[in-house]
C-alpha cells in the first residue's frame, strides 16, 4: 500500500495561507535557472526565474486565491496555471500551509521516532521515507517553467538504481511525464542500495548500467569463462533476486550502449571484439530478461543511435566504457576546470559538436525510459485504432480514382513512392497482431468502397489491408464524431480507449473538439508509420496467444451479440452456439500460460469477484502447492476458439477471485468453472468461502454465489458479501458443461 504522506495543508477548512517553506533556499544557477533546495529532505528542484518570482512572493504568508491577480498580471499567465504550479510546489514542500512552527513541529515528531540512533543515519532514513530520493548526489534537472504546470492525470513512483547518467536523468524525466499528463516522482540511488526498494512502495524500478561493464572488454574470453557478458550478467541476475525479496514491481533494465569507436579501430572484429562483446552482453540481458517475471529490457543502444550516438556517448572523448554524455564537460563549473592547472581547451568546439544541447543524452534516455515505462504499466492505452480510407490507406478519393493506388509493377516497386501507403497498411496489420482491434470511419458510399476496394495479383496482399481486417465498419455520409460514438457503444469501450487517424485537418479537428478523449492523428503521413509503430500507448509489454487472436474473439462476439438479438429467447440462443467448457488445473510447469492467467486477472474489472491479483511467482507457487489450485477455464463455440477465458483460484476452501472475460460473459462459463472447483473442494474435504467486493464495473459478478448454490453467512466487511459452500458427503458434485450450467 503506497506510503501516506503527511499533508502541508489546514485540515480545518480554513483559508489556506501559503508561504514558502522555512527550510527551502534558493540558490541562483546560470542561465537565469533557480535550484530550489530543501535543506532537511535534500528536495531539490530546478525552476525557472519567473517559478522562482512565485516562490519568492510567498516569503510572506498570503492566501493562494487574494494572490493569484497579482501573480496572473506579474508572470503573464493565468489563474488555472498559477494554481496548478501552486499546487505542484505543495506537493514537493516547498510551498507550505503550515506555520513555521508547525512545519519544524512535523519534523521533528518523525526524527523523534528515531532518537538515539546516529544523525547522518537518522537523516539519511528521513529523507529515504520523505523526498523523491535517497543519495542528494545528483541534482541535474530542466529547469520547471510556468507553462508545465498543469494538472496531472496520473502518479507514477519510480525507484532508479545505477551510476550518476541514470541519476542526472530524474529531472528530465519528471518533465517528459509531466508532458504526458504524468506526475512522476523519481526516487535515486546507487545500484547498491536495493533495500531503498523495501522501504517505500514503488510502482517500477529502473537499473541503469552497472559498475562491472568495465569489466566486459578486460582480458581474454578465458578471464570471463569464455563469455565476456557473464560477469555482467551474474551481477544483473544477483541484483534482480534482491529486488525480487523486496518488491513485485515490474523492472526495467538498461542495456549497455553500442560503442562509438573501438581500441583496434578496422582491425577489432570477430565475436570477441570490442563492439560485439557490448552486442552479446545486451543479447545476454536479453534472455535474462525473459527468463524473468516482469522484468524487461531498454534497448539504450537503438534509442542513442536513432539519436545520433557520437553526440551523446563520450566514448570518444574520455574512456571506452565510461558511456556517459559528452555535454558532462559543459555541465561542470569554472571551478573545477580552474583545478587542472587553470588551463583547459575552448569548450565551444564540444558545443558544436553535440548540438549546443549538454542535456541532450539526458532528454532522449528520458523520452526512452517513459516510453518503457508507459508501455509496462498500461498507461493510457489505446484498444481500437479508427482510420479513415481516402487520403489515409491510398492517395485520393476511391470512388474518383477507381482503384486504391492505380498502380503496376511496371511503375517501380512496391517501395516507390505508393510504399509510404503500404507502410501505414502494414503498420495497422502489425497493430492487430499486439491485440489492438481496427475500425474504420469513412464518407463514402458503403457499396462503391466495397467494389472497387481490391488488388491486382502483383500487389503484395500480405502487407495490405481488407474491409476484412476491420473489427467494425462505419462507410457512411453520417457525422465522424457520432459514427466513433457508435463504435464505442458497440465494442463497449471508453472514449479514451480510441486512437483516430484522418488526414482532413476540418476532420480532426472536429473530433478534437467534440471528442477530446479520442487522439488524433493525420497530419503528418510521413512519420504515421513510425508513430503507431513506436507510441507505447500501443505498445504491450509481451505478446500473448489470446492478444494475437483478439480481432477475431472480438469479432465473434459481435457476431454472438447480432444473433441474441434475433432469436427468439436466451435458451434457443445458447443451444444455436454449441458453446463448449473444459477446466483444468494450472500446473507449476505451465510458464507461458501464466502470463495470460495474470494479465486475465490483471485486466478484468467487470466479472471480478474480489479484485485480488497475483504476480508470476505467486501463481507459480500456487500451482505447487498441494493446499491450492488455480482453475483455468477454456471455451469454444461455433463462431470462435475463445481459449482461456476464466480463472477461479482457491487455498484451503477460501476463494481467492473468480474472473471471466467479458466476451464470454453470458455463455455459462462461470457456473461450468465453479462446478469444477465444487467437485474439486468435495475431494479435498473443503467447504468453500467466496467473497464478493462491489466496485463500480464489476455488477456482472454480484450474484456468481447466490447463482450457485452458495449460501449468504450475512457477514458484511465494508461492502463485502461472504458466501459459503458444505458438500455433501454423500453426494459428489458433477462437472457442468457451459450448456448445463
Amino acid at each position: 500500500m503506497r506510503r501516506c504522506r503527511r499533508s502541508n495543508r489546514p485540515r480545518d477548512g480554513t483559508v489556506m495561507h501559503l508561504r514558502r517553506s522555512g527550510f527551502v533556499h534558493l540558490l541562483d544557477l546560470p542561465a537565469g535557472s533557480v535550484l530550489a533546495l530543501h535543506a532537511v529532505t535534500q528536495m531539490r528542484v530546478t525552476v525557472t526565474s519567473d517559478v522562482a518570482r512565485l516562490i519568492r512572493l510567498f516569503d510572506t504568508p498570503a492566501p493562494l486565491e487574494a494572490m493569484v491577480p497579482t501573480l496572473t498580471a506579474m508572470l503573464g499567465t493565468d489563474a488555472e496555471t498559477i494554481r496548478a504550479c501552486a499546487n505542484l510546489l505543495l506537493d514537493r514542500g516547498i510551498l507550505t500551509g503550515q506555520t513555521q512552527q508547525d512545519e519544524t513541529a512535523a519534523i521533528i515528531e518523525d526524527l523523534n521516532q528515531t532518537h538515539g540512533r546516529d544523525p547522518a543515519a537518522l537523516l539519511d532514513h528521513y529523507r529515504r521515507s520523505r523526498m523523491q530520493g535517497a543519495h542528494p548526489y545528483w541534482a541535474v534537472e530542466a529547469p520547471q517553467a510556468l507553462h508545465q504546470a498543469h494538472p496531472l492525470s496520473r502518479r507514477i513512483d519510480v525507484l532508479v538504481l545505477g551510476d550518476c547518467d541514470v541519476q542526472m536523468e530524474s529531472g528530465f524525466l519528471r518533465q517528459e511525464a509531466a508532458r504526458r499528463g504524468i506526475d512522476l516522482r523519481v526516487a535515486a540511488s546507487f545500484a547498491a542500495d536495493t533495500a531503498l526498494a523495501g522501504e517505500r512502495r514503488h510502482d517500477i524500478i529502473l537499473i541503469g548500467a552497472l559498475q562491472t561493464r568495465h569489466a566486459i572488454v578486460l582480458g581474454d574470453p578465458a578471464h570471463h569463462g569464455g563469455d565476456p557478458a557473464q560477469v555482467y550478467v551474474e551481477d544483473i541476475r544477483t541484483m534482480l533476486r534482491k529486488l525480487r525479496a523486496l518488491s513485485d514491481a515490474p523492472i526495467l533494465i538498461d542495456g549497455l550502449p553500442e560503442p562509438t569507436v573501438q581500441p583496434l579501430g578496422f582491425a577489432d572484429r570477430g565475436m570477441h571484439s570490442h563492439r560485439n562483446r557490448f552486442r552479446r552482453t545486451n543479447l545476454a540481458l536479453a534472455e535474462r530478461a525473459e527468463a524473468e517475471t516482469d522484468v524487461h529490457l531498454v534497448d539504450v543502444a537503438a534509442a542513442l543511435g536513432m539519436s545520433g550516438s557520437a553526440a551523446l556517448l563520450d566514448d570518444g572523448l574520455v574512456s571506452f566504457t565510461h558511456f556517459g554524455a559528452p555535454g558532462w564537460m559543459l555541465q561542470r563549473p569554472e571551478s573545477e576546470l580552474a583545478a587542472v592547472h587553470h588551463q583547459f581547451p575552448d569548450r565551444q568546439a564540444l558545443a558544436d559538436q553535440i548540438g549546443g544541447d549538454p542535456y541532450g543524452r539526458e532528454a532522449v534516455m528520458a523520452h526512452t525510459h517513459m516510453d518503457a515505462i508507459i508501455t509496462v504499466l498500461g498507461c493510457d492505452r489505446k484498444k481500437c485504432v479508427i482510420v479513415d480510407l481516402d487520403g489515409v490507406l491510398w492517395p485520393g478519393v476511391l470512388a474518383e480514382t477507381g482503384s486504391p493506388f492505380a498502380w503496376t509493377p511496371e511503375m517501380g516497386g512496391p517501395n516507390s513512392f505508393v510504399g509510404l501507403y503500404f507502410g501505414i497498411h502494414e503498420a495497422l496489420r502489425t497493430l492487430r497482431r499486439r491485440g489492438i482491434l481496427l475500425a474504420c470511419v469513412s464518407k463514402n458510399d458503403e457499396a462503391v468502397v466495397r467494389d472497387l476496394w481490391r488488388y491486382d495479383p502483383d500487389y503484395p496482399r500480405h502487407r495490405l489491408l481488407t474491409l476484412d481486417d476491420f473489427i467494425c465498419t462505419r462507410i457512411n455520409w453520417d457525422d465522424k464524431a457520432a459514427n466513433i460514438r457508435s463504435i464505442a457503444a458497440e465494442l463497449g469501450f471508453a472514449l479514451d480507449a480510441f486512437l483516430f487517424i484522418d488526414d482532413s485537418p476540418r476532420e480532426r479537428a472536429r473530433i478534437e473538439s467534440s471528442l477530446p478523449a479520442v487522439t488524433v492523428l493525420g497530419e503528418d503521413l510521413f512519420t504515421l508509420r513510425r508513430t503507431l509503430l513506436t507510441d507505447p500507448r500501443l505498445q504491450t509489454p509481451r505478446l500473448t496467444e489470446e492478444a494475437a487472436n483478439r480481432s477475431v474473439l472480438v469479432k465473434a462476439q459481435l457476431d454472438r451479440a447480432r444473433l441474441r438479438a434475433e432469436a427468439e429467447d436466451d435458451t434457443a440462443f445458447l443451444a444455436s452456439l454449441n458453446v463448449a467448457c473444459h477446466v483444468e488445473p494450472l500446473t507449476a510447469d505451465a510458464s507461458p500460460v501464466m502470463d495470460r492467467v495474470r494479465e486475465l486477472i490483471g485486466r478484468t474489472t467487470q466479472f471480478n469477484a474480489t479484485g485480488v491479483a497475483f504476480t508470476r511467482e505467486e501463481l507459480w507457487r500456487l500451482a505447487a502447492d498441494p493446499d491450492a489450485r488455480v482453475f483455468l477455464l477454456r471455451m469454444r463455440d461455433r463462431l470462435a476458439d475463445h481459449g482461456l477465458v476464466g480463472v477461479a483460484v482457491v487455498v484451503n476452501g477460501e476463494i481467492l477471485n473468480v474472473v471471466l472475460s467479458c466476451r464470454v460473459i453470458g455463455l455459462g462459463g462461470e457456473g461450468a468453472l465453479l462446478a469444477a472447483v465444487k467437485q474439486h473442494a468435495w475431494a479435498a474435504g473443503w467447504s468453500l468461502t467466496g467473497r464478493i467486493v462491489p466496485t463500480n464495473r464489476n455488477i456482472p459478478v454480484r450474484h456468481l454465489y447466490r447463482d450457485h448454490g452458495f449460501i449468504d453467512n450475512g457477514q458484511y466487511d465494508g461492502g463485502q458479501s461472504v458466501w459459503n459452500w458444505t458438500a455433501d458427503p454423500m453426494e459428489e458434485p458433477v462437472l457442468k458443461d457451459c450448456a448445463d450450467a
